[in-house]
């Protein structure tokens, strides 16, 4: 705001154009980017939610549905390190559009497949696509935004990915699937790609600057220059934490239904009702913590956060509580700081401990080791250990995964200073 007079000589208060103009963008950008994320989410969960309507098809047992989510993280995370780098190279506009329409097509083709193995290479393909909208769309923010509301605008975009893929999209696809059969939850979670493609050409701008002033992608960068983030301490202990938290999420997602249902004796109903919560739980946290880490500090929120999350696979061990399943459900809704998670220490953190134009890899580099150690390892080794001591242990190691993260970020240099950040009236991005 400045101060301006009018002719009488008193004072009055006038809005900065530019600085309103540049928070107009960050709220188009932020809803463009919220529901992109939720929709690139909604597809990758979606497989899961559809296996016991499609496994029963094509004869699939146990060990061919893991192998289904595996080959998806593993493109996944193939995808989101070298496309990252592209897109520090030639910008998140060119790497995000394609990524989007690709992996919608493919969604739509996943409705065609006619065999495990078609299903295989498709699903494989859209783990590639998809690992690059994750680069960029965190890219894409950290660029865009002004320092005092980084933290808040990325948590408010990967909720995104709570509210539409754990909470929405089991809803959505099996009702679809009820209905008119697996192959159109496979059509219908392919159109809304389509339509954030169109507004995120249409609306949404490739960053001319960063804050620093230096431009973020340079064609001339050295090759080496890219490599040179491996000296940074921060991206090794984000990738161990990023493999700690993301190691947590997925063994919960994976074997909490079933020690719900077969370990607990409960409903498969009782059990939807449960992760919901624990979703709808993800999204108000992951819109709430990163932008309490713009005053409090990425380091010490982070820290709280992988402490209150290490609650909630060991909720799901106490057999007294299943007797009052409201109060579960309460402690699972205040004890899933995914989201909030990811969005620190996946994206704010590598993006903030490198320079400008090294943010797409550093984010990059984080989620593939992540990806690796937590969406495919850690789930594997989890099925081994259940054969032996019971599903009860993979709610255990889940538990070490955040115990993990929270030995990792002890060693993390702090990427902000706490309640220094003030709001920048300079334009972030081209408008």
């Amino acid at each position: 705001m400045t101060r301006a007079r009018d002719g009488s000589g008193h004072g009055f208060t006038k809005a900065n154009p530019i600085v309103e103009l540049t928070r107009r963008y960050e709220r188009t950008l932020v809803a463009i980017l919220f529901f992109t994320w939720g929709t690139v989410f909604l597809d990758r969960m979606s497989q899961l939610y559809l296996a016991p309507y499609f496994a029963p098809v094509f004869r699939l047992n146990d060990q061919q549905i893991g192998f289904l989510a595996s080959v998806v993280s593993i493109s996944w995370a193939i995808g989101s390190l070298f496309f990252g780098a592209a897109s520090d190279r030639f910008g998140r506009r060119k790497i995000l559009i394609p990524a989007v329409l690709i992996f919608s097509a493919f969604s739509w083709l996943s409705g065609l497949a006619r065999s495990f193995h078609e299903l295989l290479i498709i699903r494989a393909l859209i783990g590639l696509a998809e690992g690059p909208c994750w680069v960029a769309i965190s890219a894409l923010l950290e660029e865009s935004s002004a320092k005092s509301r980084r933290g808040r605008n990325v948590g408010i975009v990967t909720s995104g990915a709570a509210l539409v893929g754990l909470f929405g999209a089991p809803i959505l696809t099996t009702q679809i699937a009820s209905r008119f059969g697996w192959r159109w939850g496979f059509f219908v979670t392919g159109i809304p790609g389509l339509l954030m493609a169109l507004l995120i050409w249409k609306y949404i701008q490739e960053p001319r600057a960063s804050e620093a002033g230096a431009a973020p992608h340079k064609r001339g960068t050295p090759l080496a220059h890219y490599f040179s983030i491996l000296r940074r301490r921060n991206i090794w202990l984000a990738a161990i934490g990023a493999g700690g938290f993301i190691s947590w999420l997925f063994l919960q997602n994976t074997f909490a239904p079933l020690l719900i249902t077969r370990d607990m004796h409960q409903d498969p109903r009782t059990a939807g009702l449960l992760l919901g919560a624990a979703g709808l739980g993800s999204f108000f946290i992951g819109w709430i913590f990163p932008a309490l880490s713009d005053r409090w500090g990425r380091k010490p929120t982070l820290l709280a956060l992988a402490a209150i999350s290490s609650i909630l696979p060991l909720a799901l061990l106490a057999r007294p509580l299943y007797a009052h399943l409201w109060l579960l459900a309460a402690i699972l809704f205040l004890t899933q700081g995914g989201q909030a998670i990811a969005a620190l220490v996946i994206v704010l953190i590598p993006a903030e401990s490198v320079s400008p134009e090294l943010t797409g890899t550093a984010i990059g580099m984080v989620n593939m080791v992540g990806e690796l150690i937590g969406a495919t390892i850690a789930p594997t080794l989890g099925g081994t250990v259940a054969e032996s001591y019971g599903l009860g242990s993979t709610m255990l190691m889940a538990t070490c995964g955040t115990l993990l993260l929270f030995v990792a970020v002890l060693f993390l240099r702090e990427t902000i200073r706490p309640r220094a950040v003030t709001p920048e009236p300079g334009v972030a991005a081209t408008v």
